[in-house]
């Protein structure tokens, strides 16, 4: 079994996802190496404190910035590093990857079937959660994550492995909510979360955005969510369907509509929704104090994984279905002219040249 407690978990990355993942197992009495770049911050203690602060322990087996040490002797390992980071990872895990060891990439959106394409064929079975838990926030790195708003339920897709009902059952343990496995992968890389969600709100906020200037204050990237950016967010939620409508020969019944998600029909619904969620409210948008004011910072994640990993890779798809897309494209206009990132993910560099080769590789 893969998670017989005997057998030992691996998490790559020690952030916001990576330290509540590695503190709830540890707590669950499974034994951790928690691989992060700086251990020496790491006393081998970690703590989850929740939106009640009732503080949640566990104590872990190894810390260590050694790949070797870290997976060579675990049966899954957990991937928590944001997409951009997600091919590195991939490529530092190869050596010690076979048919025994199971990858999970937590959120498993940003092309993680394509980063992990060599792990796969070495045998590895390959999951991902379409969202994470609830917001997971550092209080203290090396210590102590703050964790709020945990989900109905949880899903997760399957891209080799047959071992998804398995982790479903695993996941309800730790955190006592329900967990489906979805029918197949491409209903996580679809899923319209970060990659939609970050990605429209930064064009809205920063649209006017030229070389030196700079903005008078930071604002609440929920908290002052605006009608703007409801628009957008949902005018490609809405293409988003039409690609899901035009694959009609998968089963993607997972992809929901942001206006389920959300319960929100309109954009002064999806306003007023978005700047309710306790949980997200007083987070502050991607941006760096400089003389004068504020300014973009295009070195967040929000930018350098949500964009070239995330949206491009929809926009792409698209593209393969010979469907336009105009608010998905010109939303990847803007970044790319803003940033000069012209990064692409090439379908066809993993086979797929038409609609029945994407139909084939997610099979």
């Amino acid at each position: 079994m893969m998670f017989d407690q005997s057998k030992l978990i691996a998490v790559v990355g020690g952030g916001n996802i990576g330290t509540q993942f590695a503190c709830a197992f540890a707590d669950a009495g499974y034994k951790v190496n928690l691989l992060v770049s700086d251990p020496s911050i790491f006393n081998g203690e970690l703590e989850i404190v929740d939106e009640s602060d009732n503080i949640t322990r566990g104590t872990l087996n190894k810390v260590t910035s050694s790949y070797d040490d870290a997976v060579k002797d675990a049966t899954i390992i957990f991937v928590t590093h944001p997409a951009f980071r997600l091919k590195t990872v991939a490529e530092q895990l190869l050596p010690f990857i076979d048919a025994s060891k199971s990858i999970c990439v937590v959120p498993g959106t940003g092309g993680a079937e394509f980063s992990f394409s060599e792990c796969v064929r070495k045998g590895a079975g390959l999951y991902g959660l379409q969202r994470v838990p609830c917001v997971a926030r550092l209080v203290q790195r090396g210590k102590r994550v703050r964790c709020e708003g945990l989900r109905l339920r949880l899903h997760i897709g399957e891209f080799n492995g047959g071992k998804a009902d398995e982790l479903c059952r695993f996941f309800e343990q730790i955190w006592h909510i329900p967990c489906d496995k979805v029918p197949n992968y491409l209903n996580i890389t679809l899923t319209p979360s970060n990659p939609i969600l970050h990605t429209t709100r930064l064009k809205t906020l920063f649209g006017d955005y030229q070389n030196n200037k700079i903005y008078d204050k930071n604002p609440l990237f929920y908290g002052e969510w605006s009608d703007e950016s409801s628009r957008l967010l949902l005018a490609c939620d809405d293409e988003l369907q039409n690609v899901v409508k035009l694959l009609d020969k998968m089963d993607l019944s997972y992809v929901k509509s942001l206006k389920i998600h959300y319960e929100s029909n309109t954009a002064e619904e999806l306003t007023a929704k978005m700047q309710s969620i306790k949980s997200l409210h007083n987070l502050t948008s991607p941006m760096k104090q400089v003389e004068g004011g504020w300014i973009p910072d295009f070195g967040s994640r929000y930018f350098t994984a949500d964009f070239p990993y995330g949206l491009a890779i929809i926009e792409e798809i698209c593209a393969l279905l010979n469907y336009d897309a105009p608010n998905i494209r010109e939303t990847m206009a803007w970044y790319r002219t803003v940033t000069g990132d012209n990064r692409r993910l090439e379908l066809s560099d993993y086979n797929i040249r038409n609609v029945e080769d994407l139909y084939a590789f997610y099979r």
